[in-house]
């Protein structure tokens, strides 16, 4: 009978043997072992999917964009003020689908300043083959106390304000046609309004007690308008409401005919956008320049109102709004923007330009500018939400708006 040593001894020789081949394949082919490992935590894996989750904030951008782009939503907020200068904004709106891309939009605005705005908008946005984009609008607004701070730049002062009030119905419609669904861009449409011009509220004096028919053209009047315009242009944005690059450059042609004949006018607009990433998208600087050209009809002249302008938070955001005015503008703006994360852009921003009576001054006197910081929350397509803090000499400004700045 065998001892017990070397019975223990036996059974380890046959528990080696059986355990030798595993081992011997584990170090003749570590690789297929690795790959094994990998295969089973793939299975694992596979049987832990689930759907996606948005986050919060991805959740609320989504909502966004299904109330400003996409139309899903009925009832929706509307931001924007009967005019520019009215102060803090509230409105609300109903979207309608008429058809499977066609929508009505019911919707209104006022501020606390006394500025309202109703109208109906009917949007198609995919006539000929998805080649153009129809806009039916019409509506009614008022501003109570617009800011009027004289004609020129050089020659006028921030304390000079005197405020005036207008009323406006209005109609028209308008096409943006894109041949082939390419970049080009053509654009035209027409539109009838009335502008009927009176007395300012707010603390600045009424402009009637400042001027007088002789010495501000247009003052007290009521003018209405058929205006037409025309223009061509390329496009390569990703979308207008959001972009980190591509451009936009286009030429739009205004004729204002006065049914009496006395304050018609034409005005030709140019614009220029362009978007550059830098390091990996991280980082965009974005371009704008913007020139306006009126010039009065034959025997007519352009009321104060009517006139190109200058300052406020799509122009020089460091400035009143509406405060140069003149025949000729000329603005130039740069945003250096940095992705905070996917909802966030931080701006720096720098704004300058200039109005004149001449065409050949726009160019050659000296330049209004303002520069500051700002916050841009915005989804893929769109910027809801733009906050700006800007400087210049006449004041700091703060700048809230549901678009971007250009």
């Amino acid at each position: 009978m065998p001892c017990p040593q070397r019975l223990a001894a036996r059974l380890t020789a046959i528990t080696i043997a059986l355990l030798c081949p595993c081992a011997a394949l584990a170090q003749e082919n570590p690789t297929a072992t690795r790959a094994a490992i990998l295969e089973q935590a793939q299975v694992d894996k596979s049987q832990a999917l689930h759907p996606f989750e948005p986050g919060s904030v991805e959740r609320v951008m989504g909502r966004v964009e299904d109330v400003f782009v996409t139309g899903g939503m009925h009832i929706h907020p509307f931001f924007d003020s009967a005019y520019a200068g009215g102060g803090f904004t509230l409105g609300a709106g109903y979207l309608q689908h008429v058809s499977a891309y066609n929508t009505l939009d019911l919707r209104g605005s006022f501020t606390f300043s006394g500025y309202k705005r109703i109208e109906a908008a009917f949007l198609a946005p995919r006539l000929f083959k998805r080649q153009a984009t129809l806009t039916l609008l019409g509506g009614w607004r008022e501003a109570t106390q617009v800011g009027f701070f004289g004609i020129g730049t050089e020659n006028t002062s921030a304390d000079d304000r005197a405020n005036y009030s207008f009323e406006q119905p209005y109609g028209g419609a308008a096409m943006e046609f894109r041949p082939a669904r390419s970049i080009v861009v053509l654009l035209g449409g027409v539109e009838v309004s009335e502008w009927k011009q009176g007395s300012g509220k707010g603390t600045a004096p009424s402009v009637e007690e400042i001027y007088t028919p002789d010495t501000l053209q247009g003052l007290g009047s009521n003018v209405t308008y058929l205006r037409s315009h025309a223009g061509a242009g390329i496009d390569f944005r990703p979308a207008p409401g959001y972009a980190r690059r591509g451009g936009a450059y286009t030429v739009v042609f205004n004729d204002f005919r006065d049914q009496d004949d006395r304050a018609g006018f034409r005005r030709t607009d140019y614009d220029a956008i362009q978007h550059i990433p830098l390091g990996r998208d991280m980082w965009v600087l974005s371009l704008h320049g913007r020139v306006e050209m009126a010039s009065e009809a034959s025997g007519q002249a352009i009321p104060f109102y009517m006139l190109p302008a200058l300052g406020g938070g799509s122009s020089l955001r460091g400035f009143n709004s509406w405060r140069f005015r003149d025949r000729n503008s000329l603005v130039m703006q740069a945003d250096w923007r940095v992705l905070a994360n996917r909802f966030l852009d931080l701006a720096l921003f720098y704004d300058a330009g200039r109005v004149s009576a001449e065409r050949n001054d726009i160019a050659s006197g000296t330049l209004k500018s303002d520069y500051g910081v700002g916050f841009r929350f915005h989804s893929a397509l769109m910027t809801p939400l733009r906050i700006d803090f800007a400087k210049s000499n006449e004041g700091l400004r703060l700048v809230f708006s549901s678009k971007a700045a250009f």
